[in-house]
């Protein structure tokens, strides 16, 4: 009647989803400046100015504050303070969490006592645009290097 279903037969529709995980941690009392991209999980419990572009989980803990113009991540928790717009897949501000910027999410989540100051935008997908900056530069000096090949062998 019931049959136990083997790792065999899971297949990438059928499978659970993995839970996300934090695997990089940026300490509570350190100020940080600067780019962050990459996948995984990053839990926030410093300052953090800059740009975020991450294909995984963002936790911003109670201790964490992040100013990011477009902070871009697959998931994001707010426990902290926020400063600017969010893009993501999913997004929880918990009770401690206070943001100032413009929310759009496929999945949106406020626990009571959650602060937003801005407009919330759902939508059906997103498109995250999370290309690492490296694949950018890359194919734009690839696009260059063709260029000078095309110039070169016109003068000739």
């Amino acid at each position: 009647m019931f049959r136990r279903r083997d790792d065999a037969d899971l297949t990438p529709e059928t499978a659970p989803a993995q839970p996300e995980r934090i695997t990089s941690v940026l300490g509570d009392g350190t100020y940080y400046k600067g780019k962050l991209s990459g996948e995984g999980g990053v839990r926030i419990e410093g300052v953090f100015d800059g740009e975020i572009k991450l294909d995984g989980l963002l936790v911003v803990g109670t201790t964490g504050r992040v100013t990011c113009e477009d902070l871009r991540a697959r998931s994001v928790i707010v426990a902290g303070t926020v400063r600017g717009d969010i893009t993501a897949n999913k997004v929880e501000i918990r009770a401690s969490g206070r943001v100032w910027g413009n929310v759009t999410s496929v999945t949106f989540a406020t626990e009571e006592g959650a602060f937003l100051r801005g407009q919330i935008q759902m939508e059906d997908s997103l498109d995250l645009g999370l290309g690492g900056p490296e694949v950018e530069e890359a194919s734009s000096a690839g696009a260059e290097a063709a260029g000078d090949q095309e110039s070169k062998q016109a003068v000739s």
